[in-house]
């Protein structure tokens, strides 16, 4: 990924192709589906969307993983704890590998479970 002053999530997601993209565009339809207000930004110079000034989650594709990031919550992590266990989790990241099957349930439950985490923060 040799460009890195993307302007938005399209500029983004034109410097990958194959597998990756079509992980990240899944990722990036089922967020627009779960939370239709959540806004499309580009921050540390990857996706992420926004509900109002609160951030919802940032994504990035990468060779061997797609990131799922945003600092979770220990609710979260206590929610999600056997499911995770399949992940390499840090406090702030959870990588998909690309060599596993797309976990497009999991990714639904952890956006409708950021979604209403900032409900109770708002």
């Amino acid at each position: 990924m040799a460009k890195t002053n993307f302007k938005n999530i399209d500029e983004y997601h034109s410097s990958f192709s194959g597998d990756i993209l079509k992980r990240m565009e899944l990722t990036r339809k089922i967020i627009n589906q779960i939370v239709p207000e959540a806004e499309e930004v580009i921050s540390y110079q990857i996706p992420a969307f926004k509900i109002g000034k609160k951030f919802l989650l940032y994504y990035a594709g990468f060779p061997n993983h797609l990131s799922l990031s945003h600092p979770w919550s220990q609710d979260f992590l206590e929610h999600f704890k056997d499911e995770l266990k399949d992940y390499k989790v840090s406090k702030s990241v959870i990588q998909i590998p690309n060599e596993n099957e797309f976990p497009e349930e999991f990714v639904e439950k952890i956006i409708r479970f950021r979604r209403e985490e900032l409900k109770e923060t708002v």
